[in-house]
């Protein structure tokens, strides 16, 4: 599968799709590393055409990036079933990304979704708040 750009509305729409399996590069022209992965991440996306491939331009979209805490390029960010599993700034080697791809889909998100549910309802709260 051929990589998609993605803009803030795509963006927002491909994570929270059902059985979404979404892998996001965030690059910018004038990055060198961000240039030499770019191939990298277009060969493995036509490995996977399962998982949507897509690429954010932090140039044009200045306020994703913004909102994404994207502070050095390339950042890779994994999101399945709309949970972020992966987040790592730099450029990866194809057998780097490919073992991410395969960690990601070993894991059990009906227990990922557990323990995020419980660890939200375990948070106490802090000084000066009522329970």
């Amino acid at each position: 599968m051929a990589t998609v750009i993605f803009d803030k509305t795509a963006f927002e729409e491909a994570i929270v799709a059902e059985n979404s399996f979404v892998l996001v590069d965030f690059w910018a022209e004038w990055c060198g590393p961000c240039r030499q992965f770019g191939p990298i991440f277009e060969r493995v996306s036509d490995k996977h055409p399962d998982i949507t491939f897509a690429k954010v331009d932090t140039e044009k979209e200045q306020e994703l990036s913004a909102m994404a805490g994207i502070k050095s390029i390339p950042t890779l960010m994994m999101f399945r079933d709309g949970i972020l599993l992966f987040n790592q700034a730099g450029a990866a080697p194809e057998s780097a990304l490919e073992d991410i791809i395969a960690q990601a889909r070993g894991l059990d998100m009906d227990a990922i979704r557990a323990e995020l549910a419980e660890t939200a309802t375990s948070v106490e709260p802090g000084p000066g708040t009522s329970a």
